[in-house]
């Protein structure tokens, strides 16, 4: 019998039927996001930003604290970070969006405005508040976990499609005082998230993280711990400034 990972059910809408698979209408699909005919160097607005959100975990090709700026304005890191994007899957580099890579770009985005292989599910608070209950509100929660979704998903396929487990996402305060978690925790605003990745030890996942502007990074040691990755640089929630607890691992 075939095993299928529970989100490739949901979002699929493949169902067992005697071990047997079968497709089924997914209720409620949303429209893909309306792409222009191209974007490019010089490129502004709404739609560049999405672009960058989508390809936020392409900042580098190796360990480099550098990040993708959101800005919606199409410059040198944006074209950058798409050209890997596009090498990734197998598409002309270009470092220009076309009909081709928005196609892909809409393939990694599900019908609530998740993506492909993470649900918000994953990073609601452990003690049932849901996004409530942190230090902004839970549509701006929302907002940074489906960006923190995009990055994860640039790490899950340089970690070579390998299953990535959210131990803890978003945690309202009530949830990361006990825990145990900092005051300012970055958890409190849903840009961040512990991880295991299927197969690889905390290491090579901090290895990996390192490449995909990934701004805080805590390393852990113990063989069967999670991985801390967020994105503290890109709002304005901390300090603003590059915590590698490690420094930089090659």
């Amino acid at each position: 019998m075939t095993t299928f990972d529970r989100r490739t059910l949901l979002k699929t809408g493949v169902v067992l039927a005697g071990g047997a698979a079968v497709m089924t209408a997914f209720p409620g699909v949303a429209s893909a996001y309306s792409w222009p005919s191209s974007l490019r160097s010089g490129s502004t607005g709404a739609a560049v930003k999405e672009l960058q959100i989508r390809v936020a975990g392409w900042a580098a090709d190796g360990p480099k604290q550098t990040c993708v700026a959101v800005d919606g304005d199409f410059g040198p890191g944006t074209a950058a970070a798409l050209t890997r994007f596009q090498v990734a899957n197998h598409l002309p580099a270009t470092g220009i969006a076309d009909s081709d890579d928005f196609a892909a770009l809409n393939a990694l985005e599900s019908a609530d405005g998740s993506t492909a292989h993470f649900e918000f599910g994953e990073f609601t608070s452990k003690d049932g508040s849901g996004f409530d209950g942190g230090k902004v509100g839970a549509a701006t929660v929302k907002e940074n976990v489906r960006r923190l979704m995009y990055k994860l998903e640039a790490l899950r396929l340089k970690a070579g499609g390998r299953a990535i487990t959210i131990s803890s996402g978003f945690r309202s305060i009530a949830h990361n005082q006990s825990v145990g978690g900092a005051s300012n925790s970055m958890h409190l605003y849903g840009v961040a998230a512990d991880i295991y990745v299927s197969g690889l030890s905390t290491r090579q996942v901090y290895v990996l993280a390192e490449a995909c502007g990934f701004s805080g990074l805590e390393r852990y040691t113990l063989s069967d711990a999670h991985q801390h990755v967020d994105s503290r640089v890109e709002y304005p929630y901390g300090s603003q400034s590059w915590w590698w607890e490690s420094g930089t691992i090659s």
